[in-house]
């Protein structure tokens, strides 16, 4: 039986806008009264929440004019949100939620949500882990079968192997068919688990010489697909790798998004146009409102390949919600392999 919500609850908050990146000091984890429900409202504990790196875009002053998705900037005093999976504690009259259900919705960072009914999405059990719930595998999966669309043999290098959408992108593309799975990421020790625990047949370990030589001895023949989480150096280097017709599917920018040095929202990179109208090379920017079928899709084949233990869901678990602004910092300094959950 699901017990009866507190008076008031915590919730975290933007304390001030931060010039470069931020810090746990632009945060504060505050106590707050819980209100009522209104009419169209669900009441949901929250036990997990997902650190994404768009809060970096967020929180910053340059989302001041961004073309940005349907996600608000945060102003100072705002809380923060995120994808989030919970338990009902009180559904409206009419709704098809009950008390006790799991949920998944876009208001974590606070222990308790009011959320909009029509924001409110029960999670049934087609994935073994409630937590996987929160996994940005659809990205990967999108890039990989909407985009980039892996064929049988192809070569696909990965940029950001180690996050959230390159952790899972790798193993995707083998699934897919992929003969060759190239990564890249910044740390020995990720490395080393990239091959060892995700299957990667080799990594392009950054800072440890140019990209582009990296990738050409990790693929002398050169890449079929690119999956690109970083762009900067790592993409200008896969342009120099790409074979006839590569496609690549690009679905984040990290080089600029978390850059202590960066003063807008882009992240500008010089492409040889020459070269990709000589290869007949495709790139293409992947965004999940263009396809909205693909989260269905993904959500089913995750499914059977977690319980066939086909594919692993690599996160990290944080726990308590006074160490959740740690943890925003943590990941924007690459310090955790996967995604980044915390746990309430």
């Amino acid at each position: 039986m699901t017990a009866a919500p507190p008076r008031t609850a915590r919730e975290v908050r933007l304390a001030a806008v931060p010039e470069g990146l931020p810090s746990s000091e632009h945060f504060a984890v505050v106590e707050t009264p819980l209100p009522e429900p209104g009419p169209d409202q669900v009441l949901v504990r929250n036990r997990y929440f997902l650190v994404f790196p768009g809060l970096r875009t967020l929180v910053g002053k340059e989302a001041d004019g961004l073309p940005l998705p349907p996600l608000p900037p945060l102003r100072e005093g705002d809380t923060l949100f995120g994808p989030a999976v919970g338990e009902v504690v009180t559904a409206p009259a009419g709704s098809p939620l009950r008390a006790g259900d799991t949920v998944v919705h876009l208001l974590g960072w606070r222990e308790y949500a009011l959320v909009p009914a029509a924001g409110c999405a029960r999670a049934d059990d087609t994935l073994p882990d409630p937590v996987a719930h929160l996994s940005p595998g659809s990205a990967a999966y999108g890039a990989l079968t909407r985009l980039a669309e892996v064929r049988p043999g192809d070569t696909v290098f990965v940029t950001g192997a180690a996050g959230a959408v390159g952790s899972l992108a790798g193993q995707i593309a083998r699934l897919l068919g992929a003969t060759r799975v190239i990564g890249s990421t910044g740390s020995p020790e990720k490395a080393g688990r990239l091959v060892a625990e995700l299957g990667y047949d080799a990594v392009v370990l950054r800072g440890a010489g140019p990209v582009a030589d990296q990738l050409a001895q990790a693929a002398p023949e050169g890449i079929d697909v690119l999956v690109d989480t970083v762009a900067g150096e790592q993409l200008v280097a896969a342009l120099a790798a790409a074979r006839q017709g590569a496609r690549f599917a690009l679905v984040g920018t990290l080089s600029g998004q978390m850059s202590a040095e960066r003063t807008d929202g882009g992240a500008p990179v010089e492409i040889d146009a020459f070269r990709v109208v000589l290869k007949g090379l495709s790139l293409r920017g992947y965004s999940g409102a263009d396809h909205p079928d693909v989260d269905g899709e993904w959500t089913g084949r995750f499914g059977a390949w977690l319980r066939s233990g086909e594919i692993s869901f690599p996160h990290t678990r944080i726990s308590g919600i006074d160490r959740a602004p740690g943890a925003l910092r943590d990941m924007i300094e690459g310090r955790h392999f996967g995604a980044v959950v915390v746990e309430l």
